[in-house]
């Protein structure tokens, strides 16, 4: 239960204010100023900035604006904090590596979304985990640290995020980084994010490394450097053997500074603008508190959460809004709209050798794994098995990697929530630009509603097409001679799913969402009518509101987006603070020798 929700204000005279309600006694943290603020006025409860969501990015954000003493800012989060009595040990299910698929089957830290049928997938509703909690997803995800390709920002540069190419990103991810293996012109040395570097014996993953070179491809020793094309190894943000999400890396190693406070369990259900909406939001046997913005309200509720907010607080499509009798604050038709998602699927086989971790999952076996944690960090506990990946082009004439693998030495049923049966490894395989784009808008004027989300997943030909191509070209990887003292029968998509209907069928079946939503409240030029935040990410129309997430993004990049949305939020720190955007020009980026071969 949330024990209070709040509105924020946003006033014609640049002076912010957020109304507070809790819920009857059950909930004294508005009394438990643990992090208060020397700065804030107490009778006025102001703040520098509020910052809604201490997510992947929130995170970020809240340390990175509170470096000035004389700035202070409140953080709000509707899930609780990412650990027990302050203990990592007590929190297991969120810093255990290997433990990330418990937080995906239960709503304790996440929103628990789930899809309209989807008509192109034989109508299945999609299951959306999205963090709810301290770090937000960086809580729940897989720690794969993947950057995507430069392409990716030189894309968005052309789309109208001017200042967002990659000569002006790469030193943002720089900056955010400490990377094991040292700074280079790509890594970064003394950023708060460690990083490291897939080094498992496991004879699986290295099979994989290879099989991936025997069918043609090349090894890449740096995926986030200057080749992401080929098979190697995969970063992931795990340090000492625990997951190292935002919480860990930018929010709890200043929570001590006094222009800092922190809120949890705390749902924002609305903005209120001068004129037309005046006080808070009502929640049964509660009171409004009002707290304010003095510079800016920032959203980084992610690419649900910051639409549904920009919506309920009569921010997006005049015509939508009034539908739920919201008043129109500002007509922005881009607020929810160009929704895009990476879809994947896994290839299984059985393994002929006991080697997988099929035996890992046994009870007897998870108590010796969960015990070594707690008591050292090591062991099977201290990595999430995504150690080893790659990136391909689908076909002639794709200019850089379009599927991306994700390989594992087991098998995992309906998002882990099903136990495997049997020895079996598995690559998550999937394309990186798809063109189906959808939507989300409001079920209701209910904050507590959740929204009506359509990915409108597999809704072109050309990602049909996309879908077939990745079975085939990992197909043709198993089938190299790395895999023969390992590879027993294709468990899916099975031997009797050959021909392009059959391969067709299957994925409707069986791909499942990524867990990558994106998009929903685009940056791009002011001539562009379905951009919803400028390149400094201010909301077109409105002064002193940003969105700062995976939200703004003008498409997809091609990889996990956990990286991505670390460097959004670094780079627009700089940019909410006033600091000329930092930029890197010239940095070498491979490029195939031709585009007339696939490989």
């Amino acid at each position: 239960m949330l024990c209070f929700s709040s509105s924020v204000r946003l006033t014609s005279s640049l002076r912010r204010y957020i109304g507070v309600q809790r819920l009857p006694n059950s909930c004294p943290l508005l009394q438990q100023r643990r992090y208060s603020s020397t700065a804030v006025n107490k009778s006025t409860a102001s703040y520098s900035y509020v910052i809604v969501g201490a997510g992947s990015a929130g995170c970020v954000l809240a340390n990175r604006l509170s470096e000035n003493a004389s700035d202070s800012v409140l953080l709000l989060e509707a899930g609780p904090k990412d650990k027990q009595l302050g203990s990592t040990r007590l929190s297991w299910k969120i810093h255990m590596p290997a433990a990330l698929t418990y937080n995906l089957c239960d709503d304790k830290y996440n929103w628990f979304y789930h899809t309209l049928p989807q008509a192109h997938m034989d109508d299945r509703v999609m299951y959306w985990p999205r963090g709810r909690v301290w770090g937000g997803s960086s809580s729940l995800n897989a720690m794969v640290y993947i950057r995507g390709h430069a392409e990716d920002y030189n894309r968005w540069q052309s789309e109208g995020a001017e200042g967002w190419g990659y000569d002006y990103c790469l030193p943002y991810f720089r900056k955010a980084q400490t990377h094991e293996l040292g700074a280079d012109r790509y890594r970064g040395g003394d950023g708060p994010l460690h990083v490291t570097r897939g080094k498992t014996s496991h004879p699986l993953h290295h099979a994989f490394i290879e099989v991936g070179q025997q069918a043609g491809y090349p090894f890449t020793d740096d995926m986030n450097g200057f080749q992401q094309e080929g098979v190697g190894w995969m970063d992931m943000t795990i340090h000492r053997g625990k997951r190292w999400s935002t919480a860990s890396a930018y929010l709890r190693p200043v929570l001590s500074r006094a222009n800092l406070r922190t809120e949890v369990s705390c749902m924002v259900t609305r903005i209120l603008f001068d004129g037309t909406r005046d006080g808070g939001v009502g929640v049964p046997g509660g009171r409004p508190h009002r707290v304010f913005a003095d510079k800016e309200v920032i959203l980084s509720g992610g690419a649900i959460n910051s639409p549904q907010l920009l919506l309920l607080s009569g921010v997006g499509n005049a015509d939508e809004l009034r539908k739920h009798d919201i008043p129109v604050i500002q007509h922005l038709p881009g607020v929810g709209c160009n929704l895009q998602d990476h879809l994947e699927i896994y290839v299984q086989h059985r393994c002929t050798q006991p080697i997988t971790l099929y035996k890992a999952q046994k009870p007897f076996h998870m108590v010796k794994i969960g015990l070594e944690w707690l008591l050292r960090f090591t062991g099977y506990g201290a990595t999430a098995h995504l150690e080893s990946g790659g990136f391909i082009r689908s076909r002639p004439g794709v200019p850089h990697p379009d599927i991306q693998f994700h390989f594992l030495p087991s098998q995992v049923i309906d998002h882990g929530r099903v136990k495997s049966k049997i020895e079996a490894f598995q690559v998550h395989v999937g394309p990186m630009r798809s063109t189906s784009v959808g939507w989300l808008k409001l079920k209701s004027k209910d904050p507590f509603d959740h929204p009506i989300i359509q990915p409108n997943y597999l809704s072109t030909d050309t990602d049909v097409w996309e879908f077939r191509e990745c079975i085939k070209h990992t197909r043709e990887i198993f089938t190299q001679k790395a895999f023969d003292p390992f590879r027993g029968p294709e468990v899916q998509p099975g031997p009797a799913v050959q021909s392009d209907a059959e391969i067709d069928s299957f994925v409707r079946q069986k791909a499942d969402s990524a867990y990558h939503p994106s998009c929903t409240c685009k940056m791009g030029s002011a001539s562009d009518s379905m951009a919803v935040v400028d390149p400094a990410l201010r909301v077109y129309g409105l002064q002193g509101l940003r969105v700062v997430d995976a939200s703004v993004m003008p498409s997809m990049v091609s990889g996990n987006l956990n990286a991505p949305t670390i460097m959004i939020a670094e780079k627009a720190a700089d940019a909410i603070k006033g600091i000329p955007s930092l930029h890197d020009p010239g940095v070498p980026v491979y490029r195939p020798m031709s585009l007339e071969t696939q490989r």
